[in-house]
């Protein structure tokens, strides 16, 4: 039967239920879902209904795949939780030479911190060299220059390294601060870290196992209680640093160097080809590269390095671009080499999970455009068997994300976990709201658009309601993405309509979300940083100073 005819029939069919049936009450509710379903015995899939479900279901069932792999890491987290041993085996008789590079670019209202930090590591100065490498553009330039100068004349061994390009981003500056490194081992921290002091006599002893390339320790957070957002990004990164980092290390799975926070062996970084900057997350690159060579990774969760997380709805959606086309642009170029290498299979299938992890982001733009049609189609068929689809295919996906962020808080924070349940709607909701920038990110990724690597801004604000020039000096502008997810939003909150009108109350809560996410993240990208000019009258509308923002994702 035509779609039009049977809406009609439907129509005239439920009005005259209506006339007669009692209106109100549970009862009446799943009556009309189920006993008095006007569309029963008249609906039959046909093409064009087809053409939408099947797509649907391909991508609900590739979500699935990946939700399904997140109970995978918190179960082997647990099962292989005897192998993490956070004592070195063995110790130094005499303390190696250790370079600490501190790379930066236009950071000038958090160097001063880092470097004081970096200064106060307890570790023999003769034994010890410390590299400002800085590709800085605005009065960074002088301000590092100064601190490093009052460091050094302290008797600090502490030296400043300026380039003129930014070649390479990142990774070239690691790369020519390597060629006229003095130490055997290599220290990392970006900007917005704070090592604490005792951070390199915990670190350097487990390289007395020579097998050792690399070692990572686990990210805090300085400002984790700065407001909502800084609470979802915390437990964001934590359960990447507990449940992901934790069951690939523990399992003798690869895993990454984070790109700050951690310790290389010179000679694994050598083996590996070298820093290289065809990716924009050259971190990565690296630790497979490193790993395929032979190079054994550790992770030490127990020794913490705190840092700055972004304040900033632009400054967050700016690192989670980069990461995920970093990461997309990673797998391509690593993971042939994975899968002609002699690694064990369970491996090269643990990192196809890791490195096409993103690739859920372009999923969940295909089911955003799919999800009411496949909706509106499928109400007709019954809420019932919307559900008896619908909800193994909704805990794979939907319920392994609370349950894996709940699981590392639970680790973390044994006696204030429970908190973590308060922060789960809107942590699903904003990993909804970033699905734009990130789905433009990736696809940049597989297409091969080349971006440069968009810093993300520091802002040296650790408490709430502190505010940092930064934000005016630094923050990130964005164009259309905003308006787009506003616009989804909207079209969501349509659907929400739509579901009441036709008493199907069981998927409204999920629609929220979609709703939550979008708005949220649209609104504060468009007034992130407005109502301090509205307080200061309006002053500085327009920061002529503030550097226009790399495309990356965008």
């Amino acid at each position: 039967m035509h779609i039009s005819s049977l809406l009609w029939h439907g129509f005239q069919t439920a009005h005259y239920s209506a006339f007669f049936a009692p209106q109100n009450g549970f009862r009446h509710f799943l009556h009309t879902q189920n006993a008095d379903k006007p569309f029963r015995g008249l609906y039959t899939l046909n093409a064009f209904d087809a053409s939408l479900l099947i797509p649907y279901f391909i991508v609900m069932i590739l979500l699935a795949i990946y939700g399904v792999h997140r109970y995978q890491l918190a179960w082997t987290y647990f099962r292989y939780r005897k192998n993490y041993n956070p004592e070195p085996p063995q110790h130094f008789a005499e303390l190696p030479y250790v370079t600490v590079q501190l790379p930066m670019y236009n950071e000038q209202f958090v160097v001063d911190r880092l470097i004081e930090a970096v200064c106060a590591m307890h570790y023999p100065k003769d034994k010890l060299e410390i590299q400002v490498l800085d590709d800085s553009t605005d009065e960074t330039k002088e301000v590092a220059r100064a601190i490093v100068d009052r460091y050094a004349a302290l008797g600090h061994p502490i030296v400043y390294i300026h380039r003129e390009n930014r070649h390479g981003f990142k990774a070239g500056a690691l790369e020519e601060g390597l060629h006229i490194a003095k130490g055997e081992f290599i220290a990392i921290f970006d900007a917005d870290f704070v090592p604490p002091p005792n951070w390199l006599m915990k670190v350097i002893h487990h390289f007395a196992e020579p097998e050792i390339g690399m070692v990572q320790t686990r990210w805090g957070h300085l400002n984790r209680n700065y407001s909502m957002l800084t609470q979802i990004e915390a437990i964001l990164l934590d359960g990447h640093f507990v449940l992901e980092h934790g069951a690939r290390a523990r399992s003798g799975d690869y895993f990454n160097f984070n790109g700050t926070a951690g310790m290389w062996r010179r000679q694994a970084i050598i083996d590996a080809g070298g820093w290289q900057h065809d990716t924009l997350t050259e971190d990565t690159d690296l630790s497979y590269r490193s790993q395929l060579a032979g190079w054994k990774f550790k992770y030490l969760p127990d020794i913490e390095c705190p840092a700055e997380l972004p304040i900033e709805m632009t400054a967050f959606k700016t690192q989670q671009a980069r990461w995920a086309k970093g990461l997309i642009q990673t797998s391509i170029k690593v993971l042939p080499v994975v899968f002609r290498s002699k690694a064990p299979l369970r491996i090269k299938i643990e990192s196809v999970y890791h490195l096409t992890a993103n690739l859920s982001y372009p999923l969940m733009v295909i089911m955003t455009a799919l999800l009411i049609p496949a909706m509106i189609i499928r109400f007709y068929q019954g809420w019932f068997q919307m559900l008896l689809i619908d909800f193994p295919l909704f805990t794979a996906s939907t319920l392994s994300i609370a349950v894996f962020y709940v699981m590392s808080q639970r680790e973390l924070f044994p006696r204030t976990w429970k908190k973590t349940f308060l922060y789960l709607p809107f942590l699903m909701a904003v990993g909804i709201g970033l699905t734009v920038t990130n789905t433009k990110a990736v696809m940049e990724a597989i297409f091969g658009i080349k971006s440069a690597f968009a810093r993300t801004p520091k802002y040296s604000v650790a408490k709430k309601g502190e505010k940092s020039k930064a934000g005016k000096k630094y923050r990130k502008r964005l164009l259309l993405s905003p308006w787009i997810e506003l616009a989804i939003g909207t079209y969501f909150a349509l659907a929400i309509v739509y579901t009441f009108i036709n008493q199907n109350y069981f998927t409204a809560p999920f629609l929220i979300l979609f709703v939550m996410g979008y708005w949220y993240t649209g609104l504060m990208s468009l007034f992130q940083g407005r109502f301090d000019r509205w307080k200061s009258g309006g002053a500085n509308t327009k920061d002529e100073s503030s550097p226009k923002p790399f495309p990356v994702g965008v």
